[in-house]
């Protein structure tokens, strides 16, 4: 007998509000959790947490990278604008070494590599799909609400603002600047 469980919808949030806290990562054993990026390479201390997490529950960890698609011609996809052979190999190594350095660590890994032109909805919907009970991803420091909505890099806290699980971020310190 199926249970027909109507879907979740996400409460609205706004950019500017305050967002609740994830459950502290101490107590907290989630029983699957979703190691994400929006397209860039996943740095060792989301993984190592990620895998810390993990170990309390002995929960699996999936791997998800995007890979970005730049936009569309007139409405319609253009072949110039999808991930090239090139960008598919390079979110594939990044999944790879991951869920290596996972494996390492005694987690049950997996990975995937998805394209999406909107990278946090695509995250978001894979979130869905899998419902884990925790999101772990890294990010660089915040920017300014208004601002932060034009740039690609700052996915990561429109994921928590509109994830029904909790979302654990990463803060990565920004490299020092030249001259």
């Amino acid at each position: 007998m199926a249970l027909n469980i109507p879907p979740r919808r996400p409460q609205r949030r706004w950019p500017w509000s305050p967002l609740p806290e994830p459950p502290d990562p101490g107590s907290f054993a989630p029983a699957s959790i979703m190691l994400a990026s929006e397209g860039r390479q996943i740095p060792t201390t989301a993984i190592e947490f990620a895998a810390r997490l993990a170990g309390k529950a002995d929960a699996p960890v999936h791997v998800l990278i995007i890979a970005r698609i730049w936009g569309s011609a007139f409405g319609l996809p253009h072949p110039g604008l999808m991930p090239t052979k090139r960008e598919w190999q390079i979110q594939r190594e990044f999944v790879a070494e991951a869920v290596d350095r996972l494996k390492r660590r005694g987690v049950e890994a997996t990975g995937q590599v998805v394209s999406a032109r909107n990278a946090g909805k695509r995250i978001l919907a894979e979130a869905e799909r899998r419902r884990p009970e925790a999101i772990v991803m890294a990010a660089p420091p915040p920017r300014r609400w208004f601002i932060a909505d034009f740039i690609w890099d700052q996915e990561p806290y429109r994921v928590r603002r509109l994830a029904q699980s909790p979302v654990y971020l990463i803060v990565e310190p920004l490299p020092p600047r030249r001259g």
